[in-house]
């Protein structure tokens, strides 16, 4: 028997190519003419910025909302997967991955840089004041914590669960399956991809950009080196694609895992060094006030847009806060899609917790150290020589290290956690590149991860070299818009995907079927292989319910007991014992729409339908009780059926809260 050779790509050639043609003319436009291009990127960008800035904000805190709402609901039980799976990593290594892949390189470019430009130039008020400092550590808490988390949380669990639960292709079209159905597998689906292929890639090539910069500007401090070069700049990208590459060729489980978890162990090292060797007791007192500002004036803070505040606030709501929120969901598909592939077997209440709340406390915690430090140190012992430089963020973390001790291995540490934060982030992005670009569930080709490797470094290379890349950004922030209208969409989604899962977790068998013994088993598969219209459902109360219904009111005639059959408008019937003191006793079926599944479980083998509803039999009775449906009944069953509901009604009558059931002539329902 000849063994089945490999593919040689697993490429989706359908979205590759067509990503392919959009990302050299991008890299054309932007490259040939970077000034041309960032002046017409920029006035788009806050043309957009201007006018959909509340668009933005609203969203942004609406993911918040929504994840919260999900993890403590009965949804939050949900687990991304089976319901016996098992998480494929330990939390810790989890935990680890998510901190990488999610903010990375950026809190070592940011964690001194922001708090401190926002220290010298605030939203309101005085520059360089005790308040400015305390509106500093609030506006970066902001752009840094729950809202950043919950845009990668958003599409993280939208693709885990659709991915992970019903076994969908893990990219972002299967996260609008509800919406367009079949219509994933066509063009429709192949446009999400591209555009978030496209997102993906242009997202990292600027951060690889600034990891370079930022690289280029420890070294010269270290070394004295002259690293402002192209050619240096250059030879640190080939070095971080190489390392990336290898990584990446691993896999998550092996090259991206222990990248991660030495990334976390040397970031808690730095962050405790600067921690003890700073002004510690200030620092302490600081994260407590910062945390405790930030969640106290969370709605506000989170809600403002400087409607009544002054004129030069405008500009810095959109500098910054919608600049972020635009960042990040411009980063959503690549960190959304890796924090998915790494979070199966675990409960929706899990993820959502250790998405939205663990990295958070952890980035507020590192914003701390970092901010309230190199502000503290600014005040009260560089006399404003480092709020000087604020501009300067490239450098600025190193000549934060002067005003510590042993400055020269505190950066040589920030260097190397540099250079693996630019690897994990460069790697994994390799990986979920590699994985939006291809068809197969199976494993990639090795070959096929290293191609994305290297045009992501090619991508940085050109726009450095060309001075692109400024614009490139600006083209990401405007591409953040429509993606944020797709995330929208993907809420929907989620939420009809979970609403009918746990319809389906909650659904108890029929009584009837509960007792069924079997028999007729085939003509009952034919039932259930078949959605029956509102046609179907009429026709079956028409055939088979009311016959047995008056076999049933004239054998209780006979017996001299009132009984009497009950037509409605919409199809229904009812068999209705009046009662001299009670409420009467009714049976009744109704034929009644009920939504189809938000998802086809193609696996399953159940036949597709385009219809939005099926139709169902139902019970109805006088007392207000959920009717069940008795589509799968024969004569001889809804027969059955009646006589053990009249049965129950009886006992009722007997009991002694028979006066619950009591009601008056008036005011008895009419079937």
């Amino acid at each position: 028997m000849s063994e089945v050779r490999a593919p040689f790509h697993t490429f989706n050639l359908p979205v590759l190519l067509p990503s392919l043609v959009l990302i050299i003319g991008l890299l054309i436009f932007c490259g040939s003419d970077p000034a041309g291009a960032e002046a017409f990127l920029s006035s788009v960008q806050g043309w957009i910025a201007t006018r959909f800035s509340w668009f933005y904000i609203l969203a942004v805190s609406g993911f918040v909302i929504f994840l919260l709402g999900i993890a403590l609901s009965a949804y939050g039980k949900i687990r991304l997967g089976s319901d016996e799976s098992e998480p494929e990593f330990s939390f810790p290594s989890w935990l680890a991955m998510l901190f990488a892949a999610g903010m990375g390189i950026g809190l070592m470019y940011y964690g001194v840089g922001e708090p401190l430009q926002h220290f010298v130039s605030p939203p309101l008020g005085e520059g360089r004041t005790l308040l400015a400092a305390r509106e500093a550590m609030s506006s970066t808490f902001l752009h840094w914590g729950f809202g950043a988390w919950a845009i990668y949380g958003t599409v993280g669990l939208v693709l885990a669960y659709f991915g992970f639960r019903y076994n969908l292709p893990l990219s972002l079209r299967s996260g609008l399956y509800p919406i367009l159905r079949e219509r994933i597998h066509g063009p429709a689906g192949h446009a999400v991809d591209i555009f978030a292929l496209c997102c993906t890639l242009f997202g990292l090539a600027p951060s690889v950009g600034l990891g370079v910069v930022q690289l280029a500007a420890g070294i010269h401090r270290l070394t004295g080196w002259d690293t402002s070069g192209f050619a240096v700049q250059l030879g640190l990208i080939a070095g971080v694609i190489v390392l990336a590459g290898i990584s990446a060729a691993t896999g998550v489980g092996k090259g991206v895992r222990r990248l991660s978890e030495l990334n976390l162990v040397l970031a808690v090292l730095l962050m405790l060094f600067v921690l003890f060797a700073g002004p510690t007791q200030y620092l302490l007192g600081a994260f407590g006030d910062n945390l405790g500002h930030y969640l106290g004036n969370f709605a506000s803070l989170s809600l403002r847009n400087f409607t009544y505040a002054q004129a030069n606030s405008e500009g810095w709501l959109t500098g910054w806060t919608v600049l972020y929120w635009a960042w990040w969901m411009s980063w959503s598909p690549f960190v959304g899609l890796f924090i998915a592939r790494i979070s199966r077997g675990r409960t929706i209440r899990e993820f959502i917790a250790g998405v939205l709340l663990i990295p958070s406390v952890f980035t507020f915690l590192w914003m701390t150290v970092f901010g309230n430090s190199v502000i503290w140190f600014d005040m009260n012992v560089a006399q404003g020589a480092l709020s000087a430089t604020a501009g300067n963020v490239d450098a600025l973390l190193f000549s934060f290290f002067d005003y510590l001790p042993l400055p020269l291995l505190t950066s040589t540490v920030a260097l190397l956690l540099i250079s693996v934060f630019f690897v994990t982030s460069a790697d994994s992005g390799a990986l979920m590149l590699d994985m939006l670009s291809s068809r197969s569930d199976r494993p990639s080709p090795v070959w096929q991860r290293l191609f994305w490797a290297v045009l992501l470094g090619v991508t940085a290379a050109v726009l450095m070299g060309t001075g692109g890349q400024k614009a490139l950004m600006t083209m990401t922030l405007i591409a953040a818009l429509p993606f944020a209208v797709i995330m929208l969409l993907l809420v929907y989604s989620l939420w009809r995907g979970l609403a009918a899962d746990h319809r389906h977790a909650q659904q108890k068998f029929t009584p009837a079927s509960s007792f069924w013994n079997g028999l007729h088993w085939k003509q009952r598969l034919d039932q259930i292989l078949h959605q029956p219209t509102e046609y179907d459902v009429k026709h079956f109360i028409t055939r088979l319910v009311l016959p047995a219904l008056e076999e049933v009111a004239a054998e209780m005639r006979s017996k001299g007991c009132a009984a009497e059959l009950r037509h409605e408008a919409d199809g229904a019937c009812a068999l209705v014992m009046p009662q001299a003191s009670l409420r009467d006793f009714v049976y009744g079926v109704r034929p009644v729409p009920r939504p189809l599944a938000a998802f086809a479980l193609n696996a399953t083998g159940l036949p597709a339908s385009e219809r939005r509803h099926t139709w169902a039999p139902l019970t109805f009775f006088a007392d207000g009780r959920s009717g069940y449906t008795i589509e799968y009944l024969r004569r001889e069953e809804v027969i059955a059926d009646v006589l053990r509901q009249y049965e129950r009604y009886l006992a009722l009558s007997q009991s002694p809260q028979a006066h619950l059931i009591n009601t008056t002539p008036e005011h008895r329902p009419v079937a």
